[in-house]
């Protein structure tokens, strides 16, 4: 048994704006089921307040850190034993909306001072230092706001390293590396030679994320393709050559899923329940949605679903630019995401001049997304990179085939024997679960499409691949046993340095 931080900016279902939140509301939850005792480390941002306090919610300490009173409270993760423990200061509980962005959009002013803070009630924690009589054998970082955490415990034990419990970082997106300026690395009071090219400085600027990759034991990220892609400059968003140099301590472990919530034999979001056996029963969900929608009520109609944020790394531009195509074929296709204005003016007027073929919604509703999961034939996810992806596998889990990109966990997670036209004609072997295209133009994600409505015609091989998704094991038990693992090993190199 070992104990573990875990200090992640969001956590489902406590605060998500993304897949980090699924992450963090599930590995625990696993960790704990293996018999470790672990705490969530999160920012106590008022929405987190209003949640947490129907959960229960006490004060722990307060911690005097440059000059600010910082209180620490206890909670519970909805629906689990694992505790959280909030960092409350003012820069998170008394701003509404966002985690990292203003009512404009626009990145708080103050993130850096905000995650620094954050980092630094870690570091207390890490170090037995906040008062509250407990000491983590490893500390476990996710993603840049939590990337400083290794480098104030490099900084703080190097005279006395034993005192430092091992450190972990997780890549959640290599995209998002928290860059500010070298006068926010100023007021934080780092030793002027951690500005160094090998420490935390990157082209001029501060990165967190760096922090993380430079510092922390152990480094990895959300699937083995991943881990592999970001060492090359096309993925690595500047830090591949220290992602190379790193490399023996890189690993990519693939993303689970809550297997419970994420069940269409017993989701209660969705109008008809299924699973492996009643997979005919699937398209009662899809002509439920479709009188919802105001589309066409068919069975027989193929309805292609896309869930996500509109922006250039989901490859919506790609969905547009055969969207013409698209729309000559006998399919439907149901949206749900919000992001880029271009992109949402463009999809709603879309839906507007095809009232009978596409149906646009906004924004994200979680309830909404499990319906579209339940209800769809096909599921586009044509991501110029991905880093792990989560709606494919609960594509995959619902039955629902997914069309990818074969990039990051895409790759991991969905196979297509044959990508030729002729596929059709081919027997469904046992691994094959949905339709790839390999270059990201508009062209492939097409022909991969037209492939998929092809074979759609084929009720016999559809519904092979079907079973052949359906039967896959995406839960995070698997996974935990593999961070288990690399914990056991850090912790061993901690001990025999």
């Amino acid at each position: 048994m070992r104990k573990i931080l875990f200090v992640t900016s969001e956590a489902h279902p406590l605060i998500k704006t993304g897949g980090l939140a699924d992450v963090a509301g599930s590995l625990p939850r696993a960790l704990l089921k293996l018999g470790h005792d672990i705490k969530i480390l999160l920012p106590a941002y008022a929405s987190v307040l209003i949640k947490a306090d129907a959960a229960g919610l006490k004060k722990l300490t307060q911690l005097p850190i440059h000059g600010q009173d910082i209180s620490i409270l206890q909670t519970r993760l909805p629906g689990s034993r694992v505790t959280v423990l909030l960092v409350d200061i003012p820069q998170f509980s008394e701003r509404d909306g966002n985690p990292y962005c203003n009512p404009d959009g626009n990145d708080w002013d103050d993130n850096h001072w905000r995650f620094f803070l954050f980092a630094k009630v870690a570091e207390a924690i890490a170090l037995n230092q906040a008062n509250i009589d407990w000491q983590p054998d490893v500390v476990h970082c996710n993603d840049w706001q939590t990337g400083l955490v290794p480098a104030l415990l490099t900084q703080a034990t190097a005279l006395v390293p034993a005192t430092k419990p091992a450190t972990i970082f997780t890549i959640h997106n290599m995209a998002y590396r928290g860059l500010f300026s070298h006068q926010a690395f100023a007021e934080m009071g780092f030793p002027q030679d951690y500005w160094h090219h090998e420490k935390l400085e990157f082209y001029g600027q501060m990165s967190f994320l760096k922090g993380g990759l430079a510092f922390a034991d152990a480094v990895t990220t959300v699937s083995p393709s991943y881990a592999q892609e970001i060492k090359s400059p096309e993925f690595g968003c500047g830090l591949d050559g220290l992602l190379r140099f790193r490399a023996k301590d890189l690993s990519g472990i693939l993303n689970g899923i809550d297997m419970d919530e994420w069940n269409p034999g017993a989701d209660k979001l969705i109008h008809h329940n299924y699973n492996r056996r009643t997979i005919n029963q699937k398209v009662k969900n899809k002509t439920h949605l479709q009188a919802q929608l105001g589309l066409p009520v068919s069975e027989t109609i193929p309805m292609l679903g896309f869930i996500g944020r509109l922006v250039e790394q989901k490859g919506v531009d790609l969905l547009l630019e055969q969207m013409n195509q698209l729309l000559m074929l006998d399919c439907q296709l149901v949206v749900l995401g919000s992001g880029f204005d271009s992109y949402e003016q463009a999809l709603t007027k879309i839906a507007q001049q095809h009232p009978n073929k596409v149906s646009v919604t906004l924004g994200y509703n979680e309830d909404f997304a499990h319906q579209i999961e339940a209800s769809a034939d096909i599921f586009l996810m044509p991501s110029i990179f991905e880093p792990c992806g989560l709606n494919q596998i609960y594509s995959l889990r619902y039955g629902t085939l997914p069309v990818v990109h074969v990039v990051g966990g895409l790759r991991d997670t969905v196979i297509e024997a044959v990508q030729n036209s002729q596929a059709v004609e081919n027997e469904i072997n046992d691994i094959s679960n949905g339709f790839v295209f390999t270059k990201a133009t508009a062209e492939d994600l097409h022909q991969a499409i037209k492939r998929a409505l092809a074979c759609y015609q084929h009720p016999e091989k559809w519904k092979k691949l079907q079973i052949n998704a359906m039967k896959q094991d995406f839960s995070w038990e698997k996974s935990a046993k593999l961070y288990e693992n690399i914990y056991e090993k850090i912790l061993e190199n901690s001990m025999a340095a």
